[in-house]
C-alpha cells in the first residue's frame, strides 16, 4: 500500500510540476510578495514583536505558499479534474479510492513545505533573517498539522464548487480577505476588535501565527503554539467530515 500511495503521488507531482499555472501561483507568487514587500515598505521593524519587517513577512508569506500549496492549487486541480471526468475514470481503476486521496495529499503537503523552505532559503541569505535551530521544530510541526488542515478544507470546498471556471474565483474571493485579516500580509493589530476576533476563529491566523512565534527572536523552547495547533486540528476535523459525506467522483455541473 506504501508502494502504491508513493507511486500515486509520483505521478501528481509531475502533472504539479508540467503545470505552468500552478508552478507560479504556488512557488513564484509568495516568493514575489516578499521582494515587493520589503522593497516598497522597507525592513524597519513592524509589528506587536518590534521585529524587522523580513522577520515578519518571512513565515507570514511561508503561509501563504503552504495555503497555496495544499488548499488553492488542492481545490483547483480537482475540481477541474472532476468535471473533466478525470476522477471519474481513476475511481474506475483497481486502485483504492483512499491511495488516490492519499498520493495527492501527500503531494500537497510536500509542494507546501517546498515553498516554505524556498521562502525561509531566500528570507535567510538575501534579507538575514534567522530561525533559531530550536525553533525549527515547532515550524515542521506547524507546516505539516497547516498543509493537513488545507487539505481537509480543500477536498471539502471543492464540494461546493459546481464548475471548474468558478473553483479559481471562489477560492481567491474567500482567501485574500482572510489573508488581510489574519497578519499575512501586514499587522492586524490596527485592524478594528471585532475584525481580529473574526480573524482568530479561522485557520489562516493560527498556521501564520503559529509559524511567526518560532521566527520571534525573544521564543524560548521549540517553538511550538499548542494552542494554534488545535484550532488547526479542529477545522482539519471538520473539513474531513464534509469531504467524507460530499465528495463526489463525478462530474456535478451536467447535474447541477
Amino acid at each position: 500500500m506504501i508502494g502504491l500511495v508513493a507511486h500515486q503521488a509520483r505521478f501528481d507531482l509531475l502533472s504539479f510540476v508540467r503545470n505552468r499555472q500552478a508552478r507560479f501561483f504556488t512557488l513564484v507568487l509568495p516568493i514575489l510578495f516578499l521582494v515587493i514587500f520589503v522593497s516598497v515598505f522597507g525592513n524597519d521593524r513592524i509589528g506587536p514583536q518590534h521585529v524587522k519587517a523580513s522577520t515578519y513577512y518571512v513565515p507570514g508569506l511561508a503561509a501563504l505558499g503552504v495555503i497555496a500549496g495544499s488548499f488553492v492549487n488542492l481545490v483547483i486541480s480537482i475540481t477541474a479534474q472532476r468535471e473533466a471526468g478525470i476522477l471519474k475514470r481513476r475511481r474506475s481503476t483497481p486502485v483504492p479510492a483512499w491511495v488516490l486521496i492519499a498520493g495527492r495529499a501527500l503531494v500537497a503537503i510536500v509542494v507546501a513545505l517546498a515553498v516554505m523552505t524556498v521562502l525561509l532559503l531566500i528570507g535567510r541569505f538575501a534579507y538575514g533573517v534567522r530561525l533559531p535551530a530550536e525553533t525549527l521544530p515547532g515550524v515542521v510541526l506547524t507546516a505539516i498539522v497547516g498543509a493537513v488542515t488545507f487539505c481537509c478544507l480543500g477536498y471539502a470546498l471543492s464540494t461546493a464548487i459546481r464548475s471548474a471556471d468558478a473553483a479559481q474565483p471562489m477560492v481567491q474571493a474567500i482567501m485574500l480577505p482572510l489573508y488581510f485579516i489574519s497578519g499575512v500580509f501586514i499587522p492586524n493589530v490596527s485592524l478594528p476588535h471585532w475584525l481580529q476576533d473574526v480573524a482568530k476563529v479561522f485557520p489562516v491566523q493560527h498556521l501564520a501565527g503559529g509559524l511567526r512565534h518560532a521566527f520571534d527572536p525573544a521564543t524560548h523552547g521549540v517553538g511550538i503554539v499548542w494552542s494554534d495547533l488545535g484550532v488547526l486540528g479542529l477545522w482539519a476535523a471538520v473539513g474531513l467530515v464534509i469531504a467524507l459525506t460530499r465528495f463526489v467522483w463525478t462530474p456535478v455541473a451536467a447535474t447541477g
